[in-house]
């Protein structure tokens, strides 16, 4: 195993994360041979199989398993020695590893790119994934921060609330819903619901509502991700609930609508989210106060004042 590179064990950690070469290729600025000779290189140092393959698919052996609990140890041992080295140096250099669920991309990359003008020499990465695989990331050390709705509580962390989150049903332009109103939570169940998969937080959200006014379900679909449900609806195949910081567009050109319904729009949170155990890099730490200070306005800004309220 003496022979065994750093550049393997992160290309191996990206692919034991994606399950797929492809993906991890694109990760990590590499082609998918170039990940397979990578991988395969390093089964041949171990001397045994990481990954069982068919077809493009792939997953881990239980060799590959135990093997990336130690991979992630050295990495994130590696990245905490980076940060250190950061802290010397101070926050004009370094790399920042953003994670943030899917609803939270109408406007992180917004705060990054203003962030990013007085800070030009950081590296900065982006995960996007849904609350249950950032609560994995984290716990893994393999984000500096987090934004999401809901902070995690199988890990300990630092959760930091920075702006009210609106969310609530929208439906296409036209619908019964959208005349009178406020409507009772049990006419839900009258139309065909397109929801969030289960472990986002926004299906969470909605879960937590009908099982507060008990109201179910009968017909729904399921889609993971928020572009694919804004357009069945605006298409007519039906409702949903979704975070009101997606739709602002759609809102503006008249092609949804937001009900007036009992208990809605429901709030939350934005929070900021890094783990307890893990110091933060100055470039982190930078991009944490200014979230806390400056993300509020910018919402409001772009989503209008209620989102901030």
């Amino acid at each position: 195993m003496k022979n065994i590179t750093l550049r393997q064990l992160r290309v191996f950690s990206s692919a034991a994360r994606h399950l797929h070469f492809g993906k991890a290729a694109q990760e990590m600025h590499l082609t998918p041979p170039a990940v397979s000779i990578q991988i395969r290189d390093l089964e041949s140092q171990l001397g045994l199989p990481l990954f069982e393959r068919q077809g493009k698919s792939v997953s881990l052996t239980l060799s590959g398993e135990y093997f990336l609990v130690y991979a992630r140890k050295i990495l994130a041992t590696l990245k905490d020695a980076e940060d250190a080295m950061a802290r010397l140096r101070g926050v004009k250099a370094g790399r920042l590893t953003i994670g943030m669920v899917s609803t939270a991309q109408y406007f992180v990359p917004r705060l990054l790119a203003r962030f990013q003008e007085s800070h030009p020499s950081l590296d900065l990465r982006l995960f996007v994934g849904n609350r249950e695989q950032l609560v994995n990331h984290l716990h893994n050390s393999e984000l500096d921060l987090a934004i999401m709705g809901r902070p995690p509580k199988e890990i300990d962390t630092r959760a930091e609330a920075f702006a009210v989150h609106p969310m609530g049903v929208v439906a296409p332009a036209g619908h019964p819903l959208q005349q009178g109103g406020p409507h009772a939570p049990q006419r839900l169940a009258e139309f065909h619901f397109i929801m969030r998969e289960a472990g986002s937080g926004t299906r969470s959200t909605l879960e937590e509502y009908l099982l507060r006014h008990r109201v179910e379900l009968p017909l729904f679909t399921e889609m993971q991700s928020n572009e694919s449900i804004k357009q069945a609806v605006m298409a007519g195949m039906g409702i949903s609930f979704l975070s009101l910081h997606t739709v602002g567009l759609e809102l503006h050109d008249g092609l949804l609508v937001v009900p007036r319904m009992q208990g809605m729009p429901v709030l939350r949170r934005w929070y900021a989210v890094n783990s307890a155990s893990k110091l933060l890099s100055p470039a982190a730490e930078a991009f944490r106060y200014f979230i806390l200070e400056h993300a509020e306005t910018l919402l409001a800004q772009s989503f209008g004042q209620s989102a901030a309220q």
